[in-house]
């Protein structure tokens, strides 16, 4: 089994020495050209945040009640037509996540006696509708065995009445009582009228999947929409559910690898390649398997062209006996086994298949959204929730600056390390730039630790509701003998001259950066 989106470590040019990223397609590091800092006039602040703030901040770091919104959906909808209504496959789910949705109301907000139900409540719909009823649809969250709350919206569809080429979906939560946590967006979704039956040129990429990228399988048996079974992940097992898909990241896999440790490849996938499925919530992964093209219920096992969105394919497990058809993935109402094909009598490039073996291929997004409400002292919307997307680092040792990149940011944001406020000025609704606190504010004695320090970024609006997010930044200390006590033996002598080459070796400043996973 192999981790989804492992960390790889590298040491790009300038005052970085260490990176490591999650997903290197979501988040990269840029060093300013010049290696300065963005801000030359900035002096580092003496000033000390509030107590109060400080303590309730490092009380929310311990405890950690975050809130956690995840917005599952599907990269493409096919658009409705008259009186038919396409429903959005795989339809958008909702996850809520993190302890912070579990703890009690706090005095004065307790629930009236005998009221019962869900204490989250949302709705969902397309931005620009009207939020009429035929426009958005209820969640009814249900609690998992994880903890998660789950809530899919199963009847969205776009009409043909609407031009847009691109939509968003739009995510109203509440809270029982009245409080408004406000709208979350999902990402762009591109409208198309129906799946591309030609051949998909690398020209073209709109349509075409990656390796690396997110998709989704459903299986649909005579074309009914009641029959629909997705790909998904219960227990430790791969199934087909008819209520929640999963998403999977498809890589192209190496075909001199042994099935536990493939390298992933670059590039466009292509029917006929090897590929392999690995669950992005689990890691969970499927052995490797060649995807093929399917038409008129038979795999074509000559084809070599893109796949595109929402194309019929099959999966064929490597080997078999020569001259027969090979076996596929298949699904037995909610199991998933292995269906033996027979090659086709006429045209030996064809395997014949059965309707449980067809798959729909789907590329799919996911955006999360991450609050605290634990230090506010407002009933205003958490929303827009501020997304920290990449970071840039400028200048180095006594006086740094960091640059984060993201979304929905404003002037009521402070950037936070650990539980030490930094200078923050905000550039644009995507910039916010501040400066990197000193080592000393993290503790009077870490000029003598030979251990780095890592501390957390958060975000802090105004009126104090906490923003965490995935990055972290970290301090390595500068080699330093500590003066010993009178009558204390010296250190070994080779001791500190090995610490001290290592430490010439690989450091060249005094900061690192890391995204958490």
């Amino acid at each position: 089994m192999d981790p989804v989106g492992a960390a790889d470590p590298f040491a790009p040019p300038g005052p970085l020495t260490h990176l490591s990223l999650r997903d290197s397609s979501e988040a990269r590091l840029q060093i300013g050209a010049d290696g300065r800092s963005l801000q030359d006039s900035w002096t580092r602040s003496c000033a000390e945040p509030t107590t109060v703030l400080r303590e309730g901040v490092r009380r929310g770091l311990q405890q950690q009640c975050e809130q956690t919104v995840r917005i599952l959906h599907a990269k493409v909808a096919q658009k409705s037509y008259g009186n038919e209504k396409r429903f959005f496959c795989p339809p958008p789910c909702v996850y809520l996540t993190g302890p912070g949705w579990r703890v009690k109301p706090a005095p004065g907000q307790a629930h009236q006696a005998g009221e019962t139900g869900p204490t989250v409540c949302g709705y969902m719909g397309l931005d620009g509708a009207s939020g009429s009823a035929a426009e958005t649809q209820k969640l009814n969250f249900e609690e998992q065995p994880d903890s998660r709350e789950f809530g899919c919206a199963k009847t969205l569809y776009i009409s043909d009445a609407d031009k847009r080429k691109h939509f968003r979906l739009v995510l109203r939560l509440g809270l029982r009582g009245g409080r408004e946590l406000g709208p979350f967006h999902s990402r762009l979704i591109k409208v198309i009228s129906k799946p591309s039956q030609k051949k998909q040129s690398l020209k073209n990429t709109d349509l075409c999947i990656s390796s690396g990228s997110k998709v989704s399988l459903f299986n649909r048996l005579r074309s009914q929409t009641v029959s629909t079974r997705y790909l998904s992940v219960e227990d430790g097992a791969f199934v087909a559910s008819a209520r929640q898909w999963a998403a999977f990241t498809l890589h192209l896999a190496d075909e001199h690898c042994s099935e536990g440790d493939f390298p992933p490849r670059e590039g466009y996938v292509r029917y006929g390649s090897l590929v392999q499925l690995v669950c992005t919530v689990t890691g969970i992964t499927l052995p490797p398997m060649i995807i093929r093209k399917v038409a008129k219920q038979c795999a074509l096992l000559d084809v070599d062209e893109p796949i595109s969105q929402l194309h019929k394919c099959a999966f064929q497990f490597p080997g078999g006996a020569p001259g027969g058809g090979g076996t596929y993935l298949c699904l037995a109402t909610e199991k998933v086994v292995r269906f033996q094909a027979s090659l086709c009598p006429k045209e030996a490039n064809r395997a014949l298949l059965n309707d449980s073996s067809c798959w729909t291929i789907i590329g799919t997004e996911s955006v999360e959204f991450s609050f605290s409400t634990s230090l506010a002292c407002t009933q205003e919307p958490v929303t827009p929730v501020p997304l920290i997307n990449t970071l840039e680092l400028s200048g180095g040792g006594d006086v740094a600056t960091l640059e984060l990149h993201g979304e929905n940011f404003h002037a009521g944001l402070k950037v936070w390390f650990g539980d030490v406020e930094a200078e923050t000025m905000y550039r644009s609704p995507r910039s916010l730039v501040c400066v990197v606190p000193d080592v000393a504010a993290f503790g009077s004695d870490w000029r003598w630790l030979r251990t780095p320090i890592t501390v957390p970024l958060s975000l802090v609006r105004a009126d104090g509701l906490f923003y965490p997010s995935a990055f972290s930044f970290t301090y390595t200390p500068e080699y330093n003998a500590r003066p010993s006590a009178p009558g204390a033996p010296e250190p070994a002598t080779d001791a500190d001259t090995l610490l001290e080459s290592i430490h010439h070796e690989f450091t060249r400043t005094n900061f690192h950066l890391f995204i958490q996973t």
